[in-house]
């Protein structure tokens, strides 16, 4: 599909992240965008950012659309999506849910026997999008046809990692790709506190930590070699990395990971 219309049911932050990669990265432009949310005045302003389109309803945005996000809160769903079913039921239409929790068999029951001819995608985004870094958990059932599927992947590799998962793992995927950059938040905040307290610049603290995760992220992607692995060449016998790392240990640092994601997934 040959420079589509992107719809946004929904302009939230998750939803301008994608808006702003897709834009940024040469995938669309700005006017192939059209999008609606709750508060039309600041949608118009954030709109006009990308030089997107600003419409009043759910249903302007699946008439002017290729492809509709579903951007809005998961328990928002039924409300707004209800009364336009059958305008997404669209042989050319694709329909890409980023809502946590609602998979395929939600939608299915969502649109009755409009199901039949719709063409959905579920998937859980996270904000890196917004700089061509991110990651799309994506389930592999879906009702996307091959031309649909292409187009699909066309749009989003561009921006980000389109990792698939089965219906069961969409929820421990949200937590790792979808929460954890929260987690790495807090991480690159302690670096650059540490940083500060030993007479580093705050930003200069925090671009270290910054470039220091994006590339222990990308040589981890180059080969996959074993994070453990990856942690060992670093430690040298006797030396300082591994006394680092045995602190860490010792204050149970993998541990309070693992209790974190406990934590969203019970």
């Amino acid at each position: 599909m040959a420079n589509p219309t992107i719809g946004f049911i929904g302009y939230g932050n998750m939803a301008q992240a994608i808006a702003e990669g897709l834009v940024n990265a040469g995938t669309i432009s700005g006017n192939d965008i059209v999008a609606c949310a709750a508060h039309y005045d600041k949608l118009e302003r954030n709109a006009a950012k990308l030089g997107a389109k600003a419409v009043h309803t759910a249903a302007q945005v699946a008439e002017a659309a290729d492809v509709v996000v579903i951007a809005i809160k998961p328990y928002q769903i039924e409300a707004v999506i209800s009364p336009i079913v059958d305008k997404l039921a669209q042989p050319n239409t694709i329909v890409v849910s980023i809502a946590a929790g609602w998979d395929l068999n939600k939608f299915h029951d969502l649109f009755g026997t409009s199901f039949e001819q719709a063409h959905i995608q579920c998937t859980i985004p996270n904000t890196p999008m917004a700089v061509g870094k991110g990651v799309l958990v994506t389930e592999i059932d879906n009702t996307l046809t091959q031309e649909q599927t292409e187009t699909f992947e066309n749009l989003f590799s561009s921006i980000s990692l389109i990792e698939r998962v089965d219906t069961a793992h969409m929820g421990i995927g949200m937590c790792i790709a979808g929460c954890a950059p929260a987690f790495t938040d807090m991480y690159i905040e302690a670096l650059g506190d540490a940083g500060v307290k030993y007479g580093l610049q705050r930003t200069t603290a925090y671009r270290l930590a910054a470039k220091m995760v994006e590339g222990v992220g990308a040589l981890y992607l180059a080969d996959e070699t074993h994070p453990g692995a990856m942690k060992d060449a670093v430690c040298s016998p006797g030396g300082t990395t591994i006394k680092g790392v045995a602190s860490l240990e010792e204050s149970a640092f993998r541990g309070a990971v693992i209790k974190a994601v406990d934590a969203i997934e019970a």
